[in-house]
C-alpha cells in the first residue's frame, strides 16, 4: 500500500482563511435556518410538501435521535470487528431502542449553494389501532434522554403528539387483525370440482338467486314491512351501509374460491369483499348488491378511498420512508449502520441474521447510501473523525470550500427551535466534501460512478465494501492496520485497575512463546485483546494457556490467579448467541461452557481479517 498522501492533504493551512469571503453559515447560530418540526397535528399537510421537495432533490440526509445506543463499552462497534460481529452489535442495539426523532433533508447542491429542506419529525410508537403494535415496550438509556432534554426536547409533547408508524411486515399483520371487508377480484377455479365442490357450489348459488330476487321485491314496495323484515331474516340479508349485503361464512380458502366463482354469475349487479380474521385466514365472504353500473363503480371507488386512508393510519410516520424509498435518490448519514438497522427494523421488517441478508434486503428500499464516514477517510486517512462537528471543523482547519445554505421553506415562528440540526450539518459537509474531492454534486452520470465506490459501505471500519482484503500488519503506528483474525486473542480474568503496559510486561515475561512484535488493548475493565503480528504466535500462546503453563512457572501463576484466552471464533460465538453482557469477560465465559456450530455458510464466506487502529481502541489508562 502506498503511503504518497493524496493531493489534497498538501494544501497549504492559509488558503482556509479569507478576509474577503463571507464565512460559511454555522446552522446552529443563524436564526434564519430553522428546521421544520413535524408532529401528528401538521404531518399530513406537510406530507405532500416533501413529497415534491423529495422528488426535485438529488440527494436525501438523514439524521437520528434514539433513546440509547449501547449498554457496555464493548457493544460499541471496534475495530477488531468483522464486517458481521459489527452488524450483530448494532442489530442488537436498533431492536432495543427507539426512535424519537427523525430528521429529514431532501437537497441539492449548484455550483457553492446547498439548496434544503430539513424536516424533524417527533416519532413515538403508539398503539393507536389497539394492535399491540408497533411496540409494547422499549428502553431507554439515560445520557441520551439527558442529552435531549438539555436541548430543550419537550417529552410530553412527543408522547401526546408524536407520529407512530408500522413497518411493511407490520401492516401485513395489522390488516388481517382489522378484519375490515376488502374488494376481492371475481376469478375462475382452475382446479376440478369434487362432489363436495358440487354441492357447496349449488348450495351457495341458491341463496345468492334467492337474497337478490328477495331484493328486487323488497323494491317494489308491494308487500307489508313486517313481511319483508321476515323475508330478509330468511335470506340472511343484511345492511352495508345503505346497500343490501349477504354474508358468506367459509371455513377453508377453497370454499372462498368456490364462493366467488359463484358470484361472477352475478358479477354486473354484486361486489364481493372477503373479511379476514383476525387470527389469520379469511373467515366470511361478503356480497355487497349495486343499483347499477354506475352505483358499483362509486361503490368501488368508496371503498378504495377508504382503505387507502386506514392504511395511512396504520403507516404513519413510514409514508415518508416509502417517499424516500420510491425516489430511489442517494442517502446521506453519519454511521449509516447504527443508523439503518434501526431504520431497516421500526420501518420495513424484522433484522435478519447476518450483513449480507441485511444489505440485500435494505438494497430492495434503499439502492444508493452514502456514509459521510467513509468520504471523510478519504481526506483524512491517517486520523479517525467520529462525529460530524469533529469532521467539520477538520475541513474548516484545512481546505477553503465555502458552501452557502439556502432554504426556500417557510417556518412559523414556534417551529424555530433547534432539533434536527444535523442533517442540515451532514448535508454542508458533504457538499464541502465532494467540493474537496473535486466530486460533481450533481446525480449526473458522472457523479454517479465517482460516488459508487463509496456506496453501501456498512463496516465502520472498512474502506470498501468488499470483504476481501490483503493482510497488512504495522502495530508500530497508529494507522489502520488490516489484520488476521486467527492472530487476535482475547485474555481476562486478570487483576482489576491492571493497565495494557503492566499487562503486556507480565505477557512478556511469563511465556517464551510471546516476543516483542504483539499488542495489548483494554477492551472493558474486564477483558483485553491481544493482536499478534506472526502467524503461528497467537496459536502457541493459545496452547500453553491450555497445558496451564507447563514448563513456565510465571504463565502458570497467571493462570492459578484467574488468567483466561480464548481466541477469535469465541468472541464471534458472544455476538451470535446474543451474550451482551455487561462484562465481556462474563460474556466469553459463557461461550466457553456453550455448544455451538458457529461454521455456517456465511461464516465461511466472511472475511477473517478486521482493522487494528491504536487511536479507536479503548484504553482505560487514559481515561
Amino acid at each position: 500500500m502506498s503511503s504518497r498522501r493524496p493531493p489534497w492533504l498538501l494544501q497549504r493551512r492559509f488558503i482556509t482563511t479569507n478576509t474577503h469571503t463571507k464565512p460559511t453559515s454555522n446552522p446552529t447560530h443563524n436564526p434564519k435556518w430553522c428546521v421544520k418540526q413535524v408532529s401528528k397535528s401538521n404531518f399530513s399537510e406537510t406530507l405532500e410538501n416533501i413529497k415534491d421537495q423529495i422528488l426535485k432533490s438529488d440527494y436525501i440526509a438523514v439524521s437520528l435521535k434514539k433513546t440509547g445506543s449501547h449498554s457496555a463499552p464493548w457493544h460499541r462497534t471496534l475495530p477488531i470487528d468483522t464486517a458481521q460481529t459489527a452488524y450483530l452489535k448494532a442489530k442488537y442495539a436498533a431492536e432495543r431502542f427507539q426512535l424519537f426523532q427523525f430528521a429529514v433533508c431532501p437537497f441539492s447542491i449548484r455550483d457553492s449553494k446547498l439548496i434544503a429542506y430539513p424536516y424533524n419529525f417527533h416519532l413515538f410508537p403508539r398503539d393507536g389501532l389497539k394492535l399491540g403494535m408497533p411496540c409494547y415496550s422499549f428502553m431507554c438509556q439515560s445520557s441520551y434522554l439527558t442529552s435531549m432534554a438539555n436541548e430543550g426536547f419537550d417529552f410530553n409533547a412527543c408522547i401526546n403528539d408524536g407520529i407512530s408508524y408500522l413497518s411493511r411486515a407490520q401492516e401485513l399483520i395489522a390488516r388481517n387483525r382489522r378484519g375490515n371487508p376488502v374488494i376481492s377480484n371475481l376469478e375462475q377455479s382452475s382446479s376440478p370440482h369434487s362432489v363436495a365442490d358440487s354441492l357447496f357450489l349449488g348450495r351457495i348459488q341458491s341463496r345468492v338467486k334467492s337474497w337478490l330476487k328477495a331484493c328486487k321485491e323488497s323494491k317494489t314496495g308491494s308487500e307489508d314491512a313486517l313481511i319483508r323484515s321476515l323475508r330478509k331474516l330468511m335470506v340472511g340479508s343484511e345492511e352495508y351501509g345503505s346497500r343490501p349485503c349477504l354474508r358468506i361464512d367459509v371455513c377453508s380458502e377453497r370454499h372462498v374460491q368456490l364462493a366467488l366463482e359463484v358470484l361472477k354469475e352475478f358479477a354486473d349487479d354484486v361486489v364481493p369483499m372477503v373479511i379476514r380474521a383476525k387470527g389469520g385466514g379469511i373467515q366470511a365472504v361478503q356480497v355487497v348488491l349495486t343499483s347499477s353500473k354506475e352505483d358499483k363503480d362509486i361503490f368501488e371507488k368508496e371503498q378504495q378511498c377508504k382503505e387507502e386512508d386506514q392504511n395511512k393510519l396504520v403507516r404513519g410516520f413510514r409514508e415518508v420512508i416509502d417517499l424516500i424509498s420510491a425516489s430511489q435518490k442517494p442517502l446521506v448519514a453519519q454511521n449509516s449502520l447504527n443508523d439503518f438497522t434501526i431504520i431497516h427494523s421500526k420501518f420495513l421488517g424484522p433484522l435478519p441474521p447476518s450483513m449480507d441478508e441485511f444489505r440485500t434486503s435494505l438494497h430492495l428500499a434503499v439502492p444508493h447510501v452514502l456514509d459521510i464516514s467513509h468520504l471523510m477517510d478519504e481526506i483524512s486517512p491517517l486520523k479517525k473523525l467520529n462525529s460530524v462537528s469533529a469532521a467539520t471543523s477538520y475541513m474548516k482547519r484545512r481546505f477553503f470550500a465555502p458552501i452557502d445554505a439556502e432554504i426556500p421553506q417557510k417556518v412559523e415562528a414556534d417551529e424555530s427551535k433547534s432539533h434536527g440540526y444535523d442533517v442540515l450539518r451532514i448535508s454542508q459537509l458533504f457538499a464541502k466534501i465532494c467540493s474537496v474531492l473535486k466530486i460533481s454534486s450533481e446525480t449526473d452520470k458522472h457523479s454517479s460512478s465517482a460516488l459508487k465506490g463509496y456506496a453501501n459501505i456498512f463496516n465502520p471500519y472498512s474502506a470498501s465494501s468488499d470483504n476481501h482484503m490483503e493482510e497488512d500488519v504495522r502495530l508500530s503506528t497508529d494507522h489502520p492496520q488490516k489484520i488476521s483474525t486467527e492472530n487476535i486473542v482475547f485474555v481476562w480474568g486478570f487483576t482489576l485497575g491492571t493497565s495494557a503496559k503492566m499487562l503486556r510486561n507480565q505477557l512478556l515475561t511469563s511465556s517464551e512463546v510471546l516476543s516483542d512484535e504483539f499488542d495489548v488493548r483494554i477492551l472493558d475493565k474486564s477483558c483485553a485483546v491481544i493482536a499478534f503480528s506472526k502467524p503461528d504466535s497467537s496459536t502457541k500462546f493459545l496452547e500453553a494457556m491450555e497445558s496451564g503453563g507447563n514448563n513456565c512457572d510465571s504463565l502458570s501463576n497467571l493462570i492459578s490467579e484467574g488468567l483466561r484466552a480464548a481466541d477469535y471464533e469465541t468472541y464471534k460465538r458472544v455476538c451470535s448467541l446474543g451474550l451482551w453482557e455487561v462484562k465481556l469477560a462474563d460474556s466469553l465465559d459463557k461461550a466457553l461452557e456453550t455448544d455451538f456450530d458457529g461454521h455456517t455458510e456465511d461464516s465461511q464466506k466472511e472475511s477473517t481479517e478486521v482493522y487494528w487502529r491504536n487511536s479507536d481502541l479503548i484504553n482505560l489508562d487514559e481515561l
